[in-house]
Formats: structure tokens, sequence, C-alpha cells
């Protein structure tokens, strides 16, 4: 049996309405709340049957789960490919620099936002995969954006004596106003602004923090 499954998950077809459903799936919760989402609408959205939806994903509580692992790996794999990047290659401040429109970016992004408020929103149905969210997401960012500064200071261009305080004092001076914004108006802020005020904090964080 255990075969069997493997070679499922495996068969090209079955990845591709995977990904066809956890994507319908975001687009309906995002646009009508779990609870006014129904399975019908979610395979009408993908273009497919009903029954390849329960056949893969069981319940719709168990496809909102799914949904939120998807959302949940993409952001561990921002903490792989940024975050834990290599450090002292370009000079601070253009490194910094960079370091914090990308995350300025990868926070601040309407689908992520989106994905957050409802989250909030199911936190009374789904308590467990909130915290999942916490502590696989900001909570893991926030520990390595720490470990990355600790670097910084090993290399002497930044004096960190509490790193896990400076991580927060980096990602707040980064994202901002743009952050609370987001969350009430997902689209109420451009590329052009996030980009601005995370240069911006990034300037005032490399004066406070980098080594005299």
């Amino acid at each position: 049996m255990a075969d069997d499954d493997e070679s499922t998950r495996a068969d090209p077809r079955v990845i591709r309405s995977r990904e066809l459903i956890l994507d319908a799936a975001l687009t309906c919760f995002l646009r009508g709340g779990y609870v006014s989402t129904t399975v019908d609408d979610i395979a009408l959205e993908a273009g497919v049957a009903k029954r390849t939806i329960y056949n893969l994903y069981g319940t719709k509580d168990e496809l909102f789960r799914a949904v939120a692992s998807w959302a949940i790996e993409t952001a561990e794999r921002f903490v792989v490919e940024r975050v834990q990047s290599p450090v002292g290659v370009l000079l601070l401040s253009e490194e910094i620099a960079g370091f914090a429109v990308a995350h300025a970016r990868a926070v601040v992004n309407s689908r992520v936002i989106s994905i957050r408020r409802l989250l909030i929103a199911e936190v009374p149905r789904f308590p467990e995969l909130a915290a999942e969210y916490f502590d696989r997401v900001p909570r893991r960012v926030m520990t390595a954006i720490a470990d990355r500064l600790q670097r910084y200071a090993v290399l002497g261009t930044l004096e960190v004596p509490e790193p896990q305080d400076a991580a927060y004092h980096f990602t707040y001076l980064v994202l901002g106003e743009a952050l609370d914004r987001s969350l009430f108006a997902p689209d109420s802020v451009d590329d052009a602004q996030v980009e601005r005020a995370a240069r911006r904090g990034a300037d005032a964080f490399i004066r406070a923090y980098a080594t005299r």
C-alpha cells in the first residue's frame, strides 16, 4: 500500500492536480474565507472534478491545512535561499540594503499578507495550524536573521551584543509602516514604497550597529 501511495504521489498527473487544487484553494479561501468557500468553488476554480479533491485531500479541513503548509514551505525556502546565504561578499551597506529589500518584498507581498490575514482569522478553528505557522515562519525567520547578524559580528563589521534584539530592530526598521498598512489593505503599498522604506531602515540599522 505504501508503494502505491508513493507511486501516486510521484505520478506527474497527480502532482499537477495537486498544484492546481492548492493554487485554486488558496485563491478561493482568500477571496471568500474558509466558511464561505465550498469544495465546489475550489473544483471550479481548479478545473478539476470535485471527486479528485476528495481523493487527494479527503476533507475541506485537510485541504486548508495543505494550503497553509504550502505557504509555510514557501517561507522556509526564503530562509534557506536568502537569510542563510553567505555574508561579507559585498560592502556592508550594499549587502544589508540588498537583504533588507529582499526581506521586505518577501513579507510585504499581497499574497503573503493575505495568507497571514486568513490564518489569523481562522485561529479559533485551527489553533494548532496558527501555532505551527508562527513557529515555522515568523519565529524561524527571526532566529535566522539573528544568526545572520551574528555572522557579521564575527567578521567584525557589526556590533551585535544581543543578536535576537538586533534581529527585531532590523525587521521593524525595514518593514515599518508598510507591514501595518498592508495587513489592512494588501494592495495599498507598491514595490517602490517597500524598497524605499527597506533601504531607509537598513541605513538606520547600520548607523546603530556598525562597528565604530
